[in-house]
Order: C-alpha cells, then sequence, then structure tokens
C-alpha cells in the first residue's frame, strides 16, 4: 500500500482517513484492501479527508460513496469538484438502486409471466411445427429426398430397440389388470366377463396409452439429448454451413421412424398385454385359454382393436416433435440438456394424455 495513498489517524474512538495523490480506478482495489483491515464499525466517528488529493474519478468517488452511507463517514474536502462528483454519484447510484430495487411480486403478476412465457413458448412450438410440415413436403417431393437408410436406423434405435420394455410393461400391465378384476369378478359369479373388460380396455386405451409412456421416456428424451448434443458442440450449425437442412437429415428421419413404428408396438403390447390376462383367467378363474380366445373373438369387435392402432401414429408424431423440439432450443450448456430433457418427458406425456382424451370423446360421440 503506498503510503502516499492513505493514511490513518485514530484518536480514541474516532478515525481519519487521510487520501492523498490521485484517487483512481486503478489504486481503488488497493485502498479497499487497506480499508478491510480496518475495523471501521468500532469506531464511532469516521472521517475521509480529501483536502490532499489531487485527482478523483468516478470509481474511486462511487467507493467513497458506499463508505458514507454504510458508516455514516463526515467528509472533509475543499476542492469542489470532488464535491460534486460525489454528489454526482450519489445521486445517480440512488437512482440505480431505485430502478433495479427487486419488488415483491404478487400472485397476479407470478400467473400473467407464467401464462405469457407459456404463450411464447408455445408459439415457438407451432413455428417450429409449421417448418417440420414444410420440410414433409419437400421431403416427399421425391423418391431421392427420403433418406432410407436414416429411417431405417431411427427404427431400430427407437423402436425396434424399445421392443422388449414395451412387450414387459404390456405383459406385467395385462397381468396386474386382470388380477385385480378377477377378484372382484369371482366375487360375483362372473368369471367369463374378464375376456369382455381386458379387450376393451387394453385395445383402445391400456396398449397405446402404456407404449406412448414407454416410447416418450425411452425415445423422445434420447432425441432431446443427441441433438441438445449436437447443438453444443455446433455440429447442427456446421450442417448448415456446408449446405446441409438439420430437418432433413435429423427431424424428419426421427418422426417418421415413429410414426411408422409405434402402432406395431402397439400391436405388439396388445398380444402382450393379452397373454397376461389369459394366464390369470387360468389361473385364477379356470377360464382356459381356448375358452377365452373364443370369447374375445365374439365379445370384442376388431374396432376396439383399430380405434388402438390408429392412435399410434398421432402419439409418435407429439412424442417425436415434442423430444426434437428441446432438443433444437437447448442452450450451450449442459445442465440445458438435463432441463430440456426432462421437459419433454413431462411435456410428451401430458400431450399423450390429451390427445387420448380428445380421441376418447370423439370416439364415443361417434359411436365408435
Amino acid at each position: 500500500m503506498p503510503e502516499n495513498l492513505l493514511r490513518t489517524t485514530i484518536d480514541k474512538e474516532s478515525i481519519s482517513l487521510e487520501f492523498s495523490g490521485e484517487l483512481t480506478l486503478y489504486n481503488l482495489h488497493q485502498a479497499q484492501e487497506f480499508i478491510a483491515k480496518i475495523e471501521l464499525s468500532n469506531f464511532k466517528k469516521i472521517t475521509v479527508d480529501l483536502r490532499d488529493a489531487r485527482y478523483l474519478d468516478t470509481a474511486f468517488a462511487l467507493f467513497l460513496t458506499d463508505l458514507q452511507e454504510e458508516y455514516h463517514v463526515n467528509t472533509e474536502c475543499t476542492n469542489t469538484n470532488f464535491l460534486h462528483t460525489l454528489a454526482l454519484t450519489k445521486e445517480h447510484k440512488k437512482k440505480l438502486d431505485k430502478k433495479y430495487k427487486l419488488s415483491k411480486e404478487n400472485i397476479f403478476e407470478c400467473m400473467g409471466k407464467t401464462f405469457y412465457r407459456s404463450y411464447l413458448s408455445f408459439i415457438s412450438f407451432m413455428e417450429f411445427i409449421g417448418k417440420v410440415f414444410v420440410s414433409f413436403l419437400l421431403y416427399f417431393k421425391s423418391v431421392k429426398n427420403i433418406r432410407i437408410k436414416e429411417i431405417a436406423f431411427e427404427i431400430n434405435e427407437s423402436a425396434l430397440r424399445a421392443l422388449g420394455i414395451v412387450a414387459l410393461t404390456s405383459f406385467l400391465i395385462g397381468l396386474v389388470t386382470a388380477y385385480q378384476a378377477a377378484y372382484q369378478l369371482q366375487r360375483y359369479g362372473g368369471n367369463i366377463f374378464i375376456v369382455d373388460m381386458m379387450g376393451i380396455s387394453i385395445f383402445r386405451e391400456l396398449a397405446p396409452l402404456i407404449t406412448a409412456i414407454v416410447i416418450a421416456g425411452r425415445s423422445g428424451s434420447a432425441y432431446t439429448a443427441q441433438i441438445g448434443a449436437m447443438k453444443i458442440t455446433q455440429e447442427i450449425d456446421a450442417m448448415r454451413t456446408m449446405g446441409f437442412d438439420p430437418y432433413t437429415f435429423l427431424v424428419l428421419p426421427r418422426i417418421v421412424a415413429l410414426v411408422v413404428m409405434l402402432p406395431i408396438l402397439i400391436f405388439a403390447a396388445d398380444i402382450m398385454a393379452m397373454l397376461g390376462g389369459i394366464i390369470v383367467a387360468d389361473l385364477s378363474l379356470d377360464l382356459p385359454p381356448a375358452l377365452f380366445i373364443d370369447r374375445l373373438q365374439e365379445v370384442v369387435a376388431m374396432k376396439h382393436f383399430y380405434v388402438g392402432l390408429v392412435k399410434g401414429p398421432f402419439f409418435a408424431f407429439l412424442i417425436a416433435s415434442i423430444g426434437i423440439y428441446r432438443g433444437l432450443i437447448v442452450k450451450d450448456d449442459t445442465q440445458s440438456i438435463g432441463y430440456n430433457t426432462t421437459k419433454s418427458v413431462v411435456e410428451s406425456l401430458f400431450a399423450v394424455i390429451v390427445c387420448d382424451a380428445v380421441f376418447s370423446i370423439a370416439f364415443t360421440n361417434l359411436g365408435i
């Protein structure tokens, strides 16, 4: 600490900070370190003496203003320019503090901001959907534009590799559903009606919904993580620089693969869930598999099976588009990948459930 910059004079419970020379940003850090070592709170009277100072800039003036506000410092100065600089600094500091002072938001402000952010997010997503549809029109304009290898690769990665977990999950759901129903039906002697219940609920609702949930958690989140990582490493920017359209090479193959394969996965889920029901019916209700299948053909119309399959492409489009969109809006940090991956799963599940509810209401009103 230069001796000619700051000296201290201590007299019992008072201290005088005597500054001299040029008080600028370049020696501000030295003055701050020196004063930090002094316990100013132990003194009742603190004086800042600027009579020997030759120059004062705004950075040092801001530091002195903070001292005045924190410790109620008295300032001794005969230089009118210094006093004018300190006054201006104090005045502007009050304006800035008032401007940036955080006020406590009420519930209506929070709700308004939340709805506005949701509105902006929805508009951004609809813009993405518009680009996807335009890309689809250009994609199928010529057979040469269709990326067969990319679609086949995504079919294998996002659908065929998920077949095992979809089958196991559906089998367990069918097993549990049939077991719970068997206990109630056995009490009233309606063992045979387990076929009606299982057939309609599995084909129309449970198999499509369970399959969509598994795919959203597995493949939808993978889309977000993969494309998000590509965005962070600037691979997507590099593709645009080289003249490749990311929608053609990254977005559309994933959507097409999932739209094609989800009905097939739902079909597999139907079989496995009914297999679980057949096992429970045979073991708990003494209903042979042959009788179960005959009853299934008699009372469960094929329309229930087709209703479940029809939902597949719509669920697939929602899951793939939300997962890819979340990947494309990932920011340049790894934390954003985790955040958007979580959001993609939650939003995909919500969209699938809403879509399923719309289908259920529409089909019921149409008598299907």
